[in-house]
């Protein structure tokens, strides 16, 4: 049977990622991708930025560890180079090649936002164009990174032939005390934000490193394919939603309460133990909360489960043309630049889907989809 929950769960925070980049656009720091707060309205207090702070520390975790579920059910069906074959074409294709058939106009705005498209005027329109394939990466570092992830998991799974490390993680976690050990994985997770770079050096690709966090987000995709994939896992989860609920949220609270105004995407802040704590407990809430409720679905749910990941792909080409164009080119008030912003990317991102994925080889390129 089709775990409904797992579809449900990922559309939603697919949808909760388009509401942060809305949010993240004009956030009050200006840190990267972002377009620096209202200038213009110095009396105008963005408490809104608290979304932000609320979803940062566990919603991009949270799909690695969903897409490692995934990749355990999937690998229970296809030998491993059927798998890795589609997963080449479904992530790497729109990760490389879609860079250069459609994101490049993601990289033009990112280079205005920026303040470095004066530095490439006057440049031949092919280096134009290449620089702007190179900047327009933006959300598509979660695929680059997934693809890889995909890569290595086809090596884990030969040194664990006979499952012998799978069928340990259901005894360990899967019993009556398994919520406690679950719970406790979030050493695990705390120990990986320590990786970071707290002092990346300019110039160099350490901010970038901080950007794609490799060896951090493989740690929550690795439990998902051997821990959570597990029904008795799931199960453990599901019993105790309510507690596990409360307690992201008294987590969450505190975190915001006492950091509100800090960068919250500064290796300092996410590597604190009361960022991880939050993170943690949250991705757990989240998963149980929606094994225990909404293992269901509709004609609504059906599709956003199809359609979710070109949603991914495509929001934010929305996000930056249109949050670019009204900062500069209009004097809306903030709280309208908000809503038609908003509007824009959860009804125009959509369409643009619906285009995409009707043009044969944009399809391929762009989403990853063959038919």
């Amino acid at each position: 049977m089709r775990k409904h929950w797992l579809d449900n769960l990922r559309w939603v925070t697919v949808l909760l990622v388009l509401l942060y980049h809305v949010i993240y656009f004009y956030n009050n720091k200006g840190v990267f991708g972002g377009i620096g707060g209202f200038g213009p309205y110095p009396e105008y207090h963005q408490y809104q930025d608290v979304v932000m702070y609320i979803l940062y520390p566990w919603f991009m975790p949270l799909l690695f560890l969903l897409a490692g579920v995934s990749a355990r059910y999937a690998l229970e069906k296809y030998d491993g180079k059927t798998w890795f074959k589609a997963r080449t074409r479904k992530l790497l294709v729109p990760a490389t090649i879609g860079l250069l058939v459609f994101q490049w106009m993601v990289g033009y705005f990112n280079t205005a936002v920026a303040g470095k498209a004066l530095e490439i005027d006057g440049q031949p329109l092919a280096v134009k164009y290449i620089v702007w394939a190179i900047s327009g990466q933006g959300p598509l570092w979660f695929i680059q990174d997934l693809w890889l992830f995909s890569l290595l998991l086809l090596l884990v799974r030969k040194l664990d032939g006979k499952n012998k490390l799978y069928d340990a993680c259901g005894r360990a976690f899967g019993g009556k005390t398994g919520i406690v050990w679950i719970i406790l994985l979030g050493i695990l997770y705390w120990a990986a934000e320590q990786l970071l770079i707290h002092n990346p050096r300019p110039e160099s690709a350490d901010g970038l490193y901080n950007l794609y966090k490799p060896l951090f987000y493989l740690v929550p995709f690795l439990m998902g394919y051997f821990i959570f994939a597990r029904d008795e896992v799931q199960e453990q989860l599901g019993k105790y939603w309510i507690p596990l609920l409360a307690c992201a949220v008294v987590a969450g609270g505190v975190l915001i309460g006492t950091t509100f105004g800090q960068d919250n995407t500064s290796p300092q802040y996410l590597s604190s133990p009361l960022n991880c704590i939050y993170g943690w407990l949250a991705c757990l809430a989240m998963m149980a909360w929606f094994k225990s409720r909404f293992d269901r679905t509709s004609a609504f749910a059906g599709y956003m489960a199809r359609s979710s990941f070109g949603l991914y792909i495509l929001h934010y080409a929305v996000v930056a043309s249109f949050g670019y164009m009204m900062k500069t080119y209009t004097t809306l008030p903030p709280w309208a630049m908000y809503v038609l912003l908003a509007v824009a990317v959860f009804s125009i991102t959509p369409l643009l889907y619906e285009l995409l994925r009707r043009i044969p080889f944009i399809r391929w390129a762009v989403l990853g989809e063959k038919k």
